[in-house]
């Protein structure tokens, strides 16, 4: 039972008892909180086992009395709790900013529907706070599965791992957690920023500037991994003078396109950049212009996602394809499958 989720174990042994008789037609099955001590879960653990065995014609539900083995001929819709959300899945992002952000949402929304489920969005607003809430709140309504895409500055997060711990179906999209064996979705974010690293050397840049934020989630470590393999693939040195690496707050509070104008007229030589992100990009190009750089000709830059500029190459994320992977590994552990694991999306490097 090692890779079955702990709500399937539960299951399995409720079956168990009714195959061998223990448990008879009419007789009261364990309460959630019963089961809960008994197997050492959350009781959103136990109740998602008892709502299976219910949706399978196994256990009735009764509204104040409690949950019983099915006799035969008895009415499935007679005496059940209505369900209410556990045909939902919850979606939680941490903002609506960005293209990739509304790409997400509206592929999540589609293949979700396709699946059969309802879909439930909280928006969590860059809070880990309100994140850790809205899982909460979420389980606790009773939706069937999660889907997170973790907040730029997070890396390690209780209620996750409770998810986790209890092995409720959820997925985490873009980003993952390294301290957290889960299911994740993200794009290649390291063979990705290679590819587009090894075009601007191949292009002769000899001074290639990154402006990224600070590393404080996957998605933006793997892309200066992927910077730096681009250079030791070539065996060249990495100037990390040329690192302009901002600061959350500094970003947040509208200091950015400042800093990367102070940062590039200090360094003239830099003909190049890779961005980590559009929302710098955007900075960085307007922080080029008021240098008097025409982008490409004086400065060409690539960045991850599409711009607003039509003369910036990027690399493409298939948000459509991450989208689809995530509800069906989502729907596989609906079904009682429990395999862990990491699924990398490749990217497409569309030059200009």
């Amino acid at each position: 039972m090692k890779n079955h989720p702990l709500y399937k174990q539960i299951q399995v042994d409720i079956l168990g008892q009714i195959k061998a008789g223990k448990l008879r037609p009419g007789d009261r099955v364990p309460s959630e909180k019963e089961l809960a001590e008994l197997y050492r879960v959350s009781q959103i653990t136990s109740k998602n086992a008892l709502i299976g065995l219910a949706d399978e014609g196994v256990l009735v539900r009764v509204q104040g009395k409690g949950t019983f083995v099915r006799q035969h001929g008895e009415a499935a819709t007679a005496v059940e709790v209505p369900s209410g959300a556990r045909d939902v899945i919850g979606l939680i992002l941490p903002c609506m900013k960005t293209k990739v952000d509304q790409k997400i949402l509206d592929s999540i929304e589609k293949y979700v529907t396709a699946s059969g489920y309802n879909l439930q969005v909280r928006i969590t607003r860059e809070s880990q706070v309100e994140e850790s809430a809205a899982i909460e709140s979420m389980v606790a309504s009773g939706v069937r599965g999660l889907i997170v895409f973790p907040t730029e500055e997070e890396r390690y997060n209780d209620s996750i791992l409770r998810l986790s711990l209890d092995k409720f179906p959820h997925v985490l999209i873009d980003r993952f957690l390294k301290e957290i064996r889960t299911y994740s979705v993200s794009s290649d974010n390291v063979n990705g920023t290679e590819q587009a690293i090894t075009h601007l050397l191949d292009n002769g840049h000899e001074h290639i500037a990154l402006i990224t934020p600070e590393i404080t989630n996957t998605a933006t470590e793997e892309r200066l991994i992927g910077f730096e393999k681009a250079y030791l693939t070539k065996k060249l040195p990495i100037d990390k003078d040329l690192w302009c690496i901002l600061k959350i707050e500094d970003i947040s509070n509208g200091n950015a396109q400042p800093i990367i104008e102070s940062f590039m007229s200090e360094r003239p030589a830099v003909s190049a950049a890779f961005v980590v992100n559009v929302e710098l990009t955007n900075y960085t190009y307007y922080a080029a212009k008021r240098l008097r750089k025409s982008v490409p000709d004086d400065m060409e830059l690539v960045c991850f996602d599409q711009p607003d500029f039509q003369d910036v190459s990027y690399l493409q994320q298939n948000e459509d394809e991450i989208c689809r992977v995530t509800v069906e590994l989502l729907h596989a552990q609906l079904q009682g499958e429990y395999e862990p694991q990491r699924i990398v999306v490749p990217v497409k490097f569309c030059k200009k």
